[in-house]
C-alpha cells in the first residue's frame, strides 16, 4: 500500500514533559498517550463509569467490549471533552482535558483527536477530498495544503481521489473516507465507535485491518469500541466494560 503524506512521529523522550496548569505541577509520562485516571460518571441517576483507569502509549491499540449501555460511548465522549466526569482525568497529548474549558479544549481537541463514527458522519454531496479537506480546513491549514493532503492520504488508504460524491461509495470505502478524515490532522489519539457496524464482512474485514495498522504505521494510540469479537481480537489489548468497571477481557 502507498503510504501517505503523513510525517513520521516524533521520538519521544524518555524523560517526563512538565506541564504547569495555574501554580500546580502536573506530569505527563508521554505527551502522546491515552491516559484515564480513576473516570466517574452518573447518568440518570446510574453509575455509569466507576473509577476507570486506562493507560494506552503510543502505538498501542485496545478494543473496548461490553454489553450495549454500559457506558463504552460514554467513556469515548470522555475522551473527546464532550462529558464532563464527575471525578477523574483524562489526558491526551500531555493535557487533562478535564481542566480545559470553550475554545482551548476545542483546539486540543482538533489538533490531537481522531474519531471514526459507525456511520461515518461524511457529507454525501461532497467529493472524499473535499471531506478529508474540510477538516484539515477547520483545523486551520492552508487551502493548498490541506487538499494535497487530502489526495495523498486517501490514496494511501485505497480511496479513489476524484470528483464522486462520498454517498455513492461502497460502504468500506465510505469508513476509509471517514478514517482518512480522522488522520488528516495527524492526531496522537484516534478514537472509534463501531466502526464496522454497518459494514458486510468483507467490508468489515478490511476496515478493521485497515485501523489496527495506524498505530504502528503512524504512532498514534487506537481505542475502538466494537461488539464484534472479531475485530477486538486485531487489538494489543481488549477490554470489556461492564456495571462500571474496565478490565482485561477473558479470553
Amino acid at each position: 500500500m502507498k503510504r501517505s503524506g503523513w510525517r513520521a512521529p516524533l521520538r519521544v523522550s524518555a524523560k517526563p514533559a512538565r506541564i504547569s496548569l495555574g501554580e500546580n505541577i502536573l506530569v505527563a509520562e508521554d505527551p502522546g498517550a491515552l491516559r484515564i485516571e480513576g473516570l466517574r460518571h452518573s447518568a440518570g441517576g446510574r453509575l455509569v463509569l466507576d473509577g476507570v483507569d486506562l493507560t494506552v502509549p503510543r502505538g498501542e491499540s485496545v478494543a473496548v467490549t461490553g454489553p450495549s449501555g454500559s457506558g463504552k460511548t460514554t467513556l469515548l465522549m470522555s475522551v473527546l471533552g464532550l462529558v464532563k466526569p464527575d471525578q477523574g482525568a483524562v489526558w491526551v497529548a500531555g493535557r487533562d482535558i478535564t481542566r480545559m474549558r470553550g475554545r482551548a479544549l476545542a483546539a486540543h481537541r482538533r489538533a490531537n483527536l481522531g474519531v471514526v463514527f459507525q456511520f461515518g458522519e461524511l457529507l454525501p454531496e461532497l467529493s472524499p477530498v473535499e471531506n478529508v479537506a474540510l477538516a484539515a480546513l477547520l483545523a486551520g491549514q492552508d487551502h493548498k495544503r490541506a487538499y494535497a493532503s487530502a489526495e495523498d492520504l486517501l490514496r494511501g488508504l485505497g480511496v479513489p481521489a476524484d470528483e464522486t460524491p462520498t454517498g455513492m461509495l461502497s460502504g468500506g470505502e465510505r469508513q476509509r473516507t471517514a478514517v482518512a478524515r480522522a488522520l488528516i490532522t495527524e492526531p496522537a489519539v484516534l478514537l472509534a465507535d463501531e466502526p464496522t457496524g454497518s459494514l458486510d464482512r468483507a467490508a468489515r474485514d478490511s476496515v478493521a485491518d485497515l485501523l489496527f495498522s495506524l498505530p504502528a504505521r503512524h504512532g498514534c494510540v487506537l481505542v475502538v469500541v466494537t461488539h464484534d469479537p472479531a475485530v477486538a481480537d486485531r487489538a494489543d489489548r481488549t477490554l470489556r466494560l461492564d456495571m462500571g468497571h474496565l478490565a482485561e477481557a477473558l479470553a
